[in-house]
């Protein structure tokens, strides 16, 4: 099963967070984990309608983004987590 998000809604495959910091200290798998904040885009909407226009996305399938902590709703599809939420929840595209 596939999610084909509507307007301007964006569907995410959040990317594990690294498991050793900078400078070199390995972070255990017991320590509490924080929600990721990147992710790679996997399906967008159309874009937002707005007096009968339809403003574009800002993003593509494919891009790696980062998105606000608590933005976007968390949902499960066929047995793997996903991440949907509003344009407004990307604050960048990382290149």
């Amino acid at each position: 099963m596939m999610i084909k998000p509507l307007s301007n809604h964006i569907l995410l495959e959040p990317q594990a967070e690294e498991k050793t910091t900078k400078s070199g200290i390995v972070i255990p798998d017991t320590a509490d984990k924080e929600r990721p904040t990147r992710g790679t885009v996997v399906a967008v909407g159309p874009g937002k309608s707005e007096d009968g226009k339809i403003t574009p996305m800002s993003v593509k399938v494919g891009d790696s983004v980062l998105f606000k902590k608590y933005g976007p709703d968390e949902l499960e599809i066929d047995g793997k987590k996903y991440l949907i939420g509003d344009e407004d929840d990307i604050l960048g595209i990382i290149e």
